[in-house]
């Protein structure tokens, strides 16, 4: 037993939580736990499965609803909802919120800054329905 536990590959840090909420976008709707350990891959315990979706629903990744006397999961977000909702953990930690906007947007493609100054521009002025946002 020892040997076949040294030749399984550690997951790397995040990534068996992006692989249950993977199991939750691809889900009916809300599902038990029990419905997400069965896709899981790996042959997780029950109780590991719980303890990740725990730890989701803290960061607001996942929302939870009663059910009987269980529970009932399901992503807060899509995909995209769920990088921003990373993207302003990431900010939140910092210090110097300006300096590290200001690197990111120095960081940007020529594209993606138009594409975020039209972003802005519709933010400020939601009645503007050009497409540049002037």
């Amino acid at each position: 037993m020892a040997e076949r536990q040294t030749r399984r590959r550690r997951r790397g840090h995040g990534e068996l939580e992006a692989q249950v909420l993977a199991v939750l976008r691809a889900a009916p709707g809300p599902v038990g736990a029990a419905w997400v350990r069965d896709r899981v891959a790996g042959g997780l315990a029950y109780t590991t499965v719980v303890t990740i979706l725990s730890r989701l629903l803290v960061k607001g990744a996942v929302r939870r609803e009663k059910a009987g006397r269980s529970f009932v999961w399901a992503p807060a977000a899509d995909e995209a909802g769920l990088a921003a909702l990373r993207m302003r953990r990431v900010l939140d930690g910092e210090s110097d919120r300006e300096a590290v906007l200001a690197r990111f947007v120095t960081a940007l493609s020529p594209d993606d800054e138009r594409l975020l100054r039209c972003l802005l521009n519709h933010a400020e002025d939601p009645d503007d329905d050009s497409e540049d946002g002037e």
